[in-house]
């Protein structure tokens, strides 16, 4: 019995599904906590893989979404009494969209370089309204002090605020934002995206309207983060203003760069190294002392990555498999 073209093609992402749903029966508290962080960073990297990696539109301020999602909520969601999923969920996301609308209106208007700058500018707004403000509970951020919980005919199906619980809604949060850029990326509209991003001269030159094709995507990918940044708020109960920084948006790009921009997988396991790659310059058990200067580590095998693997991590095994036929021939 054959395997069909399209399962052979989709039994990678299956079996991670598989090992992710399985792990907290084997992984340690601390193992799974971690496990978690990462798919929301994954789901986080996806958005901006829609822009990059689709678009070909670098933004620098990715963060923003990520950061307004979370502060919505906290901010929406109700002091004592547990806030309704199927409310506050949409409501960060619609938030983040919104914002996304906004920035990308007129981020739009300018390229290369420059859009890069116009969407980090917009994001360090951002940052410094809750910041400098009291709006989020300034410097010292805000707490989410109930967690949201699902509940249909007032018995709960799905409270988060329970770890196993949230662990698996992250995971089908991640699987579902994988499979909805998957299949928008293979309709008429991911074509156009790509397109855009081979030659948008030429895709004007056929009739499109490139601009409309690119605030979408910028929206869908706004909205996206806002999806991640609802999970990171309510993972840690806790969110403060560094999430909209600057560094949080060079982090995720560094993800996509780090897996392989182009590619959904890429995203995923970009986002799985990223993190694996920290906590492990950051063992003390392993580097000592040293442990404390983690950054200068991480950069460090990022550089290296980068220099030796051009596609990324996801591009490796097709990058052995053309050094390997070139070999015999130098030989």
């Amino acid at each position: 019995m054959t395997m069909s073209p399209s399962l052979a093609r989709r039994w990678p992402d299956l079996a991670v599904v598989a090992l992710l749903a399985a792990f907290p029966w084997f992984g340690g508290k601390f193992e799974v906590d971690l496990a978690t962080t990462i798919m929301i960073l994954a789901v986080f990297a996806l958005s901006l893989e829609l822009l990059v990696g689709a678009t070909g539109l670098v933004s620098f301020g990715h963060a923003a979404f990520f950061g307004v999602a979370a502060y919505a909520t906290a901010l929406l969601a109700p002091k004592a009494a547990a806030p309704a999923l199927l409310v506050l969920l949409p409501a960060a996301m619609a938030a983040a969209a919104a914002f996304a609308a906004f920035v990308g209106a007129l981020s739009l208007r300018t390229r290369g370089i420059y859009f890069i700058m116009v969407t980090l500018a917009f994001a360090q707004m951002a940052y410094y309204v809750f910041h400098d403000t009291k709006l989020g509970g300034g410097s010292d951020g805000i707490y989410l002090n109930v967690k949201p919980v699902l509940a249909v005919g007032g018995a709960v199906v799905l409270d988060l605020d329970r770890s196993l619980a949230f662990y698996y809604f992250a995971l089908a949060a991640l699987v579902a934002t994988f499979a909805f850029l998957a299949v928008l990326l293979r309709s008429r509209f991911g074509r156009a995206l790509a397109g855009i991003k081979a030659n948008e001269q030429r895709m004007r030159a056929a009739g499109f309207s490139t601009y409309p094709y690119k605030l979408a995507a910028f929206v869908v990918a706004g909205a996206l983060a806002g999806l991640a940044g609802f999970l990171y708020a309510v993972k840690d109960g806790f969110v403060n203003p560094e999430i909209l920084a600057w560094h949080q948006s060079g982090a995720v790009l560094l993800m996509i760069i780090l897996g392989g921009i182009g590619r959904l997988r890429g995203a995923v396991l970009g986002a799985f190294a990223f993190v694996l790659l920290k906590e492990f310059f950051q063992s003390e058990a392993i580097f000592g002392a040293f442990a404390r200067h983690w950054q200068l580590l991480l950069g460090l095998a990022i550089i290296a990555c980068v220099a030796l693997m051009p596609d990324g991590l996801i591009g490796l095994a097709a990058q052995l498999r053309r050094t390997r036929a070139v070999a015999p021939r130098a030989s």
